[in-house]
């Protein structure tokens, strides 16, 4: 039952609403017909202007004091490097000069507001606070919360907290009566091009002329007359439309304004088949994920009758280009959800009312509600559109020269709407699935529940479109139940070791992942807790992505040590968990662990300080480099396969030590089912592979499987229980062991060599001069690389081109291999040879995948995912018609080395799937990775992106043939979907 004090609190929310629609009715009244002349008149008095209708409402709510900051913009950014204060205060003094809505007070005459472009101000103060990077959080709060004076024309003001020398974070707070989100990215740019003229003091390439806000206000005021036809067909299909009803919390506090959240992790790969979906049905992403919401909207209030508001803009053309202001528009999308219809049909209701919506964009929604009226709101006052629908980038932040930028949040008190649904891009490794509302006007559990709904609706959406909504998982479906169940069916909860296993906030984030069956949470004796889940099936996330999702989605004191899979979880024979058998848990470090204590020594001694067990790697200063220094210590020293990707996702010890001892046990049970050692006798035509465990090794052996041939696979003695295989035998060794290479290929009929250090030519030229001297039968193929050619003159390269100088020493390691194994072949009854020299290869494998990371591409990867400018060498510069790179696909260049074994090439080889420009390939990122960056063409040519030669490929053109799915955008796809860790 409601209290008093809830009665009266809800009497006063609706006085003010009340009072608000009287106020918006009395200043439409007293417009007179003829809005034309009074915008006349309104343009013959200097500097005042009519409000937009966006800017009306708005000031309206904070006359009425029913705002709060919840129309307070912060823009906040951790800027890393030198950072100059008083040039920021130039910068943003020149940015208020040139956009006058960020000077421009708001006054009323009559009760008609209207605004006034103030003068330039001198300068505009940047005060800077000494702070600790701990306190941070609070101030940021603090400072965006301070109420602005509209009427004096404040609009936006600035403070810097100082960490550090080089430590800063920069926070600009607007007023949304000013600046809505579409205008962030502009003003960031601006900024940022104005600090750097500021701090060089070279005055820099002059910035556009940009429109003006006053000028669209007065647009706008004076259209209203000839919108009055269609505002009133558009209020007419609105006409019989309600508020959703939503769960009320049992006990709300009118007097708290905030705002909560919850979070669901998405698969990777869930926004590309998202899209593929979208593309089928002729609809956006955004469609997609909107049907989403109204089909969890739907589960959520049983309401067949529905209506989510979509952001729109009034910013259209290029004569809006650049326009700083709130042009920000909701649109209300009305859908029948009646009758059980599928998620496709579905989606093609919302498909068809978005459209509707968007014909109808340039129409404000504040006149939409006073045509409406009463019946704009609900029989308790709730607002008409009181549920929102997005789809969210990556957020803008200040870049500025010279320093790194990094996005810092900071919430506002208010929620501006009861629920919004989110599907969250910005992390383009980690899609999330997400709900924002107010604590007051619905329930936090049915806030969890309708989260759940919504994250497992956009995963069905991919798995079982033609499914009817009763039908999709939600809420009910196994995995999102928060007690486990016995084989029998009936609840039952964890033992007495793990008394908050089911109930823990991680438990419940795995089990709320679509590809997660069941989960559980326990806590040992010492140490934090360790997590344990079963996916649906094996080709789920593996634990440390699942260990991933959980530190970007939970707070730091509920993210377990570890996520070990497993099959199913342990039972005793009466159907009870039995917590006895559950493995993995990781030991406390110290002496009696030796695998804890080589953990801890490595991060000591490549660090600089010994490390807790839980000290995250990144906050010890660790990066790529180190990672890949610690794994390589730690997989010598242990004998287990570690990668420096391991250590990025693991980051603690505690965590790193649970994954070796993982490792430990697959190694262990892998040898109890080791098959013999073959003989020469029983299997006639092994192919000895180099290099099985990359990428381009692990789809030759595949390759070679499908064939039948049988295969003699060198690998290390810790990573061999990896790739063995039916028809694939495994010989340990490495290129640093030269006894163990000759050894190898003693016994086998021929050898494919696809193993390479990158990075040691010296180790690389003496493992192909033991290879080459064991020779003695079969053919021989290399995988060399076309960074042989060098740097041609030519921009089109014919197989076996003399290399041309700058040759790198990875290229001229190359040039040195296929020379000694040319020389020898066909002699001492060698075979013929091929040397098969690849591009930049692409697949669906971890290894193929750091080829997004680092290097050229990675630049481009790197850039697109953090939405940032791309500046792209202009085709013809330097006299060259195309700058990009030459690929091939990993299964292409299989095939295109295993036909050597047949045929041998008895020369050099190119093995190339296509060539892609760096625009195409900047503009293929940005698509899949669902980014804005902005790609600019220049007349400089970065080193990195100094490739402009198309490589022939005659000779191997039948095998390289692109079979389905081997198309470019796919398998870049492919390789984006399946990111995963941490770049650092």
């Amino acid at each position: 039952m409601s209290t008093d004090a809830d009665s009266t609190a809800r009497a006063e929310q609706q006085r003010l609403q009340q009072e608000l629609l009287r106020r918006a009715r009395t200043t439409a009244a007293r417009r007179t017909p003829d809005t034309g002349g009074q915008a006349a008149r309104d343009a013959a008095r200097p500097g005042r202007v009519p409000l937009s209708r966006a800017q009306r409402r708005m000031w309206l709510m904070e006359r009425l004091g029913g705002a709060g900051d919840s129309y307070h913009v912060p823009f906040a950014t951790r800027v890393r490097g030198p950072f100059d204060p008083a040039a920021l205060a130039t910068a943003l003094t020149s940015l208020v000069a040139r956009h006058t809505i960020l000077r421009t007070c708001y006054a009323d005459q009559d009760g008609e507001p209207f605004q006034e472009v103030l003068p330039a101000p001198p300068t505009v103060a940047v005060p800077v606070v000494h702070t600790a990077t701990a306190n941070a959080p609070a101030l940021l709060c603090e400072e965006a919360a301070r109420p602005f004076d509209l009427a004096a024309g404040e609009a936006v003001r600035a403070r810097v907290l100082r960490h550090g020398p080089q430590d800063h974070t920069v926070l600009l707070t607007f007023h949304h009566i000013a600046v809505d989100g579409g205008a962030l990215d502009t003003l960031a740019d601006e900024l940022a091009a104005l600090y750097t003229t500021a701090v060089d003091g070279s005055g820099g390439p002059a910035l556009a002329v940009p429109p003006q806000y006053a000028d669209y206000a007065r647009r706008e005021h004076g259209e209203i007359a000839r919108l009055q036809p269609e505002l009133e067909r558009w209020s007419g299909l609105l006409a019989d439309a309600t508020p959703p009803r939503l769960p009320e919390p049992a006990t709300p506090d009118p007097t708290s304004r905030s705002v909560a959240m919850h979070t669901v992790p998405l698969p990777p790969a869930l926004p590309h088949g998202l899209r593929a979906l979208g593309a089928e049905q002729r609809a956006t992403l955004f469609a997609v994920s909107l049907t989403a919401a109204f089909a969890a909207l739907h589960r959520l209030t049983g309401d067949d009758d529905l209506i989510i508001g979509v952001a729109g803009t009034h910013r259209s053309g290029t004569a809006m280009r650049g326009l700083v202001g709130l042009c920000v528009n909701t649109l209300p999308v009305r859908v029948d959800a009646s009758d059980d219809p599928s998620f496709t049909e579905l989606l093609h209701r919302v498909r068809d009312a978005l459209l509707e919506a968007q014909r109808h964009r340039h129409l404000p929604f504040d006149l939409v509600l006073e045509r409406l009226g009463a019946t704009a709101r609900g029989a308790d006052g709730t607002a008409l559109v009181r549920v929102t629908s997005d789809v969210l980038g990556e957020p803008t932040v200040l870049r500025l020269p010279g320093t790194s930028a990094e996005y810092v949040d900071v919430p506002t008190g208010g929620a501006k709407f009861a629920l919004s649904y989110g599907l969250d891009l910005g992390d383009a490794e980690q899609p999330t699935a997400l709900v924002q509302f107010d604590p007051n006007a619905l329930d936090d559990a049915a806030a969890q529940a309708t989260v759940r709904d919504y994250a497992a609706f956009l995963d069905a959406a991919v798995a079982g479109p033609e499914l009817a909504l009763s039908k999709l998982p939600g809420l009910g479906a196994p995995h999102h139940s928060g007690t486990r169940r016995s084989p029998s069916g009936a609840p039952q909860v964890p033992g007495d070791s793990a008394p908050d296993g089911a109930d823990h906030p991680a438990a419940h984030a795995l089990r709320a992942h679509p590809q997660v069956a069941d989960a559980l949470v326990v806590r040992p004796a010492q140490g934090p807790p360790v997590a344990y889940a079963v996916l649906d099936d094996s080709l789920g996330p593996s634990g440390n992505e699942l260990l991933g999702l959980l530190r970007r989605s939970l707070a730091p004191e509920s993210v377990p040590a570890s996520v070990t899979l497993l099959d199913t979880l342990p039972e005793t024979t009466g159907g009870a968990l039995d917590t006895a058998r559950l493995p993995g848990a990781p030991a406390p470090s110290g002496p009696s662990h030796p695998r804890a204590g080589a953990v801890t020594e490595a991060f000591a001694s490549l660090l600089g300080l010994t490390p807790s067990p839980d000290d995250d790697f990144f906050a010890l200063g660790g990066h790529s480099l180190v990672a890949v220094q610690l794994a390589e210590r730690l997989r010598t020293g242990l004998g287990l396969p570690l990668t420096g990707l391991d250590v990025l996702q693991a980051r603690t010890p505690r965590a790193l030590t649970a994954l070796l001892d993982e490792r430990a046990a697959q190694q262990a049970a892998a040898k109890t089912t080791t098959k013999p050692a073959r003989t020469r006798a029983v299997r006639p035509g092994t192919v000895l592979v180099t290099g099985a465990t990359g990428g381009v090794g692990a789809f030759i052996v595949r390759e070679l499987a499908a064939q039948g041939r049988p295969v003699l696979a060198l690998a290390r003695p810790e990573s061999a229980h990896l790739i063995a295989a039916e028809g694939v035998d495994v010989v340990a060794g490495d290129l640093t062991d030269l006894a163990g290479l000759r050894d190898a290929v003693r016994e086998a009929d021929a050898v494919i060599h696809a193993a390479c250090t990158f990075t040691r030519p010296e180790v690389d030229l003496a493992a192909m001069e033991a290879m080459v001297d064991a020779w003695r039968r079969g053919p021989f193929v290399f995988v060399s690389s076309v960074d042989a050619y060098g740097h041609p003159h030519a921009d089109q390269v014919l197989e076996e081109s003399p290399p041309c100088e700058p040759v790198s020493p990875y290229g001229r390691a190359k040039l040195d291999c296929e020379a000694m194994v040319l020389r020898a072949a066909g002699t001492d009854g060698r075979g013929g040879s091929s040397a098969v020299r690849s591009p930049i290869v692409w697949g669906a494998h971890e290894r193929l995948r750091e080829q997004l990371r680092w290097g050229a591409i990675g630049t481009l990867y790197q850039a697109a995912r953090r939405g940032e400018p791309i500046e792209l060498p202009r085709p013809g510069t330097g006299g060259h018609p195309w700058y990009g790179a030459a690929w091939v696909h990993a299964a292409a260049l299989a095939r295109a080395v295993t036909e050597c074994l047949d045929r041998p090439v008895h020369g050099v080889a190119n093995a190339v799937s296509g060539h892609v420009s760096w625009h195409d390939l900047a503009h293929d990122l940005t698509e899949l990775l669902g980014t804005r960056g902005d790609v600019r063409e220049t007349d400089d040519v970065p080193r990195d992106l100094d490739h402009r030669w198309h490589y022939d490929s005659h000779r191997l053109a039948r095998p390289l043939r692109a079979k389905p799915g081997e198309e470019r955008r796919t398998v870049l796809a492919e390789m984006v979907d399946g990111m995963t860790g941490d770049d650092a």
